[in-house]
């Protein structure tokens, strides 16, 4: 398996159809309609401003992304991100979904990230197992926050520190 930076023009295709699935058959993301190529190169290339988009390959097939997007706009949360995997069908069970991640942090640590956050829609064991697995600790729940395939949906969120001391004043601040 090889693991790289994603090119907007060439994979956004790929992440798309490995992201559709997830849309319109489970409730793990709350967007409601499949973005299409275009709006996935668009995403791809604002994640890469100030953050990382990853590829995993298996055979030169695209089983998988990561990524990370500002956690919110306001300048305290700078060095603090949102980060997210999905992986094909076909590569569910293999340890893809770890490794991408454990790639995406260390990149992120590298640029300055202090904080990597993630959300999880409940239930869902193998995001959980898996985030747990790679150091995520929960921070909180927020019940009945989206509403999807007719039912409320609570969010579990999870953080990460990256970096040597997570604690300490970030480069620049």
């Amino acid at each position: 398996m090889l693991i790289r930076d994603a090119v907007p023009s060439t994979d956004a295709a790929a992440c798309a159809a490995i992201y559709a699935p997830y849309v319109i058959d489970t409730e793990i993301t709350f967007e409601t309609e499949a973005p299409d190529a275009a709006e996935f190169q668009q995403r791809i290339e604002r994640a890469q401003d100030q953050h990382v988009w990853l590829i995993a390959e298996n055979d030169g097939d695209t089983v998988g992304y990561a990524y990370a997007v500002p956690f919110k706009a306001r300048a305290a949360y700078r060095f603090s991100c949102e980060v997210s995997v999905y992986l094909a069908p076909s590569a569910h069970g293999q340890g893809i979904g770890g490794e991408l991640y454990v790639e995406l942090l260390d990149r992120l640590a590298k640029r300055g990230m202090r904080m990597a956050c993630a959300g999880i829609t409940l239930p869902n064991d193998a995001s959980l197992a898996l985030h747990r697995s790679l150091g995520f600790t929960e921070s909180g729940i927020y019940r009945r926050i989206g509403w999807k395939h007719g039912r409320w949906r609570d969010v579990a969120w999870f953080q990460k520190g990256l970096g040597d001391d997570p604690d300490a004043p970030p480069a620049g601040a």
